[in-house]
């Protein structure tokens, strides 16, 4: 090998690693994270109360979810702060433990500290009862574990109120960096998955998906009288909802793009999860596109 031939890797190295070490670990104001971790607390609590009001028809003592039900859902090395209530009470007193962790994260207060018991919490609520999850829930749990990792304590929150004479605290950080990245990561593999679930129904080529999706039961807005009467609109509904899942997939990768995409997404994914009767998990992939705003003067 020659030199120059050699000298070229050597740059190509070189780039790919600065290349990597900037996605993965640019230092990052905590202001676009903690707007994050404030939705994700609010949305946290909201999806707390769907579970709360059978929480004990499920998973107390009689519950529905026995031990044995469980054993066959889920998997052996899944664990759950929940298989120690033996009673109503302790079931009742963990669960609003959890609850008053995930208010602490929506207002920042002892982030360091509430961010990882959240997302604790939320793992063993969901392991506690598998078969009742929703596309919410596993969403708002990546969302969780991936703020355990930055410091969006340090902006709009109860922590940076008490320690407003430290200036120290709102310098850029590369946990936070590595947070964000980890939620774009995480926001492109979903909708990507999305759309290869999709794609596999004839519904989802033919154009006829969105009036199936508004007939279901669990639908929030009756849109087949529009459907019905249009065969245009439906195609179009249809279509457009598979489009927009694939520019948000791969645009928040492009630094032209990312912007523009992720914008779009904040308003587009709670959309799709109101025709597909999926509002909270919409309102989840929303939260995940705002993570994926490119920092002011700084797209990576």
């Amino acid at each position: 090998m020659d030199h120059r031939a050699s000298s070229s890797i050597g740059e190509l190295a070189a780039v790919a690693a600065g290349t990597w070490d900037r996605f993965w670990f640019t230092p990052t104001d905590a202001r676009r994270l903690a707007i994050v971790r404030g939705l994700a607390g609010l949305l946290g609590l909201v999806l707390a109360w769907s579970w709360a009001r059978d929480l004990v028809a499920w998973f107390g003592p009689d519950g529905i979810v026995s031990p044995e039900v469980l054993g066959v859902w889920r998997s052996p090395t899944a664990l759950s702060l929940f298989d120690l209530a033996r009673s109503s009470a302790a079931l009742w007193g963990l669960f609003l433990l959890g609850v008053v962790v995930l208010g602490m994260l929506a207002v920042g207060a002892l982030t360091p500290i509430a961010a990882p018991l959240a997302a604790l919490f939320w793992a063993s609520l969901l392991h506690r009862g598998p078969m009742l999850v929703g596309p919410a829930d596993d969403v708002l749990a990546v969302i969780l574990w991936c703020l355990v990792i930055g410091r969006s304590g340090d902006a709009f929150s109860v922590d940076r109120r008490l320690a407003a004479t430290d200036a120290k605290g709102r310098a850029p950080s590369w946990r936070n960096g590595l947070s964000l990245a980890l939620l774009r990561l995480h926001a492109s593999v979903i909708a990507a998955a999305a759309v290869v679930a999709q794609l596999k129904a004839d519904v989802w080529w033919n154009g006829t998906a969105a009036w199936w999706l508004a007939a279901r039961e669990s639908t929030r807005i009756d849109l087949t009288g529009v459907f019905a009467g249009s065969e245009i609109a439906t195609n179009l509904v249809t279509h457009s909802i598979v489009l927009f899942e694939v520019a948000f997939a791969a645009g928040v990768w492009n630094r032209w793009t990312r912007g523009p995409v992720a914008r779009v997404g904040i308003v587009g994914w709670p959309l799709v999860g109101l025709v597909a009767g999926e509002p909270m998990w919409g309102a989840a992939m929303a939260i995940l596109a705002w993570a994926c705003l490119p920092d002011d003067g700084a797209p990576r």
